[in-house]
Formats: structure tokens, sequence, C-alpha cells
């Protein structure tokens, strides 16, 4: 993600943290000492968020490292103001693989309650009665107090059983085990947009923060109900497909001049960079103008392409294809038959190929209707 700060890596996964993070720790610092007009209350609500974040931090990792177990591979974790976003190359298929990746975040969360209960109930901190005022200050005992319940917070609001949250992957799990994966999302799906129509009407007459969630989970839900649509529609074919055959290659020693010329001759936007059949790079558009902007027009186009592209095979299922190329800022990848350039994919084609699907399937739809009738 563009703009975020480079922390690290866990495992292979690179950790980093949007800079819009640093506008949430900057308010939290003015609200606290707004509140307290102590600098050390501002500085104990930044310290408090910086933990919260560390915790929802191993919540992602807890996703990535299960997946790493049946080879799906998280590429980054950044923290935004809002929590943390794993970039999985792709989801897990098989129902008990989604269901192990999907509650592996939230047993992290119950996991650090956990040890956050076994620490203040070993040194004799916890209080006999909870109190609201106990949780105002994040002084002492109100510090651990407050990063206990936030974590159970995260672990049951993740839990609510609708997309995008973990709740509703975890469902479509378990409905998978009886229906196929598509009628599991529609289920789940629609299960999640009951919850969200609730969660807003019960915000209107209370809270905003409901309305706020609700239509979260509501847009969350359609998406990956059409997500999924997409995939089914998709089922059945392979590269083989979609593939083109003619479009522009360019050589490493042509000129970012020349790339710009033929992106404005035409409707390509991403180029192959090859020699001899052997694929060097892809100079994309984002990459092209990047390059006349540090290098000049008579740079040539290795000094500005992009080396990480995805590779497909011929027989490599759409399916799959259109789930990497989603995750990937690169919209085209060329396509190899024993390691030699025979054309490439791309995600408007891919397109075509759903919107051609789709109209002969509700053709024949409309054929089906005619005949009943």
């Amino acid at each position: 993600m563009k703009w975020s700060l480079y922390l690290g890596k866990v495992s292979g996964i690179r950790i980093s943290v949007h800079w819009t993070f640093v506008i949430l720790l900057g308010w939290i610092f003015i609200l606290y000492y707004q509140q307290a007009q102590e600098i050390r209350e501002a500085i104990m609500g930044v310290v408090f968020i910086l933990s919260l974040f560390i915790c929802v931090t191993l919540h992602e990792l807890g996703h990535a490292l299960t997946g790493q177990r049946f080879n799906i591979v998280t590429k980054n974790i950044t923290l935004l103001p809002i929590g943390g976003v794993a970039q999985m190359e792709k989801l897990p298929e098989k129902p008990l693989q989604e269901l192990w990746v999907a509650i592996a975040g939230p047993m992290v969360n119950v996991g650090i309650a956990a040890l956050l209960f076994s620490f203040l109930y070993f040194s004799n901190k916890i209080p006999q009665t909870f109190e609201p005022e106990q949780f105002e200050n994040l002084n002492g005992t109100g510090f651990w107090l407050n990063l206990f319940l936030a974590n159970i917070v995260l672990a049951f609001f993740n839990l609510i059983p609708a997309f995008p949250m973990d709740g509703g992957r975890i469902l479509r799990a378990l409905l998978s085990i009886k229906f196929d994966r598509g009628k599991a999302t529609q289920i789940a799906a629609g299960v999640g947009q009951i919850m969200a129509i609730i969660f807003v009407f019960i915000g209107l007459f209370s809270n905003t923060w409901l309305v706020l969630i609700g239509i979260f989970i509501y847009l969350g839900a359609g998406a990956e109900a059409a997500f999924e649509s997409t995939k089914t529609t998709l089922s059945g074919n392979t590269v083989k497909d979609v593939l083109m055959t003619k479009y522009t290659k360019l050589l490493p020693e042509d000129t970012l001049e020349k790339a710009v010329a033929l992106l404005l001759d035409g409707q390509e936007q991403e180029f192959v960079v090859a020699e001899n059949d052997r694929v060097l790079g892809i100079l994309t558009r984002t990459e092209l103008i990047k390059g006349l902007t540090e290098f000049g027009k008579d740079a040539p186009v290795s000094s500005s392409m992009r080396r990480d592209y995805l590779v497909l095979d011929v027989d490599m299922p759409i399916q799959e294809v259109y789930e990497k190329l989603m995750s990937n800022s690169c919209s085209v990848a060329p396509v190899l038959d024993h390691g030699e350039l025979i054309g490439i994919v791309d995600k408007e084609n891919i397109n075509e190929l759903i919107l051609v699907k789709t109209a002969l399937a509700q053709r024949q739809a409309g054929k089906e209707a005619v005949l009943f009738h």
C-alpha cells in the first residue's frame, strides 16, 4: 500500500503502517491532553493505542501464519487507523482450511486477553466490582484493564457472522461442509446483510457508530458475494480461453519516449518487456510516469520496468488467475509455455469473458423459463 512506513518482516510477511496512523496518534494525544490537562495522560493515551495495534498486528499474523500452513502466501500486513489489513494472494478454498485461517485471528485476541487476565489475577489487581471510573484512566491497573477489555471486544466483534469480518468466513466455512462454496457464500452474505440492516436500524435510535458498522458490513457482504459469483462464472475456464496473442512488446533498450508514444496511440497501458521471447519485466503506466519524472524520456524502459510480476501457465484455471490479479497492482501477466512467451492475460480480457458467459447464461435461463411456462 502506498504511503506506508515499513516496520519489518515476520516469517517473510512485510509489516508496514500507513501514514494516516500518525494522524490517529496525534488526535489521541490532543484528546487525552484536553481531558486531563496533563502531558503524562496524553502520552499514556498514545502508548495504549500503540499497544492495542500490536494486538491487532498479532491478530493479523494469526491469520497469515495459519494460512502459511496451507501454502497460502500473505504478502504484507498494513496497519490503518481503522485496523489491520492482511493481503493474501488467495483465500483457502477447503472449508476446514478456511475455518482455521478465519478463526485464528480472534483466537489470538482471546489468548492475549487470557494472559492479561492471568497477570491481573496473580498480581491481585482485579477489582472486586467493575465501575466505569476504573476504565477512565490509563494509569497502572486501568491500562491493563482497558487492554484486556479491548481484546475481548476485538475478538467478539470479529466473530460477528457477517462479511468482511472473520465470523462471516467462519460461517461460510461451516456452510461449505454441506453446500457448495457459491451457495454457502450467498447464505453467509445474506445473513450478514440482514444483520447490517438491524445494526443500522438500532443505530438510528441509539448510536451513530452502529449505523456506520452496519453500512460497512452490508457493503462488505455484497462485495464478497459478487466476488464469489464471478469466480463461479469463471469455473471450467483456463488461461488458454483468454490468451491474448496480439500485444505490444518492448525491448529493454527501448526508450521511455517510445513507450509514451505507444501509450498515447492505443488502448494498452501495460507492456511486456522481453528479449528473444524471454520476459524481463512489465512496464505499467504508473512505472512509466514515475520513470519519466526520475530518469527522463531518453532512459531505457529497463530502468523503470517492474521485475516482480505474475507468470502464468497456459493450463492454469482462470479462477486462480483472477484471484491473483485482483490482489496484484499489475493487471497484466505474461503466459509462458516451457519458458517461452506465448501471450498475455489481463484483467480487462477476463472481464470480457465474464460478460460473455453471463450473457450466455442469461439467454439459457430465458429459454428454460419459456419451455417451463
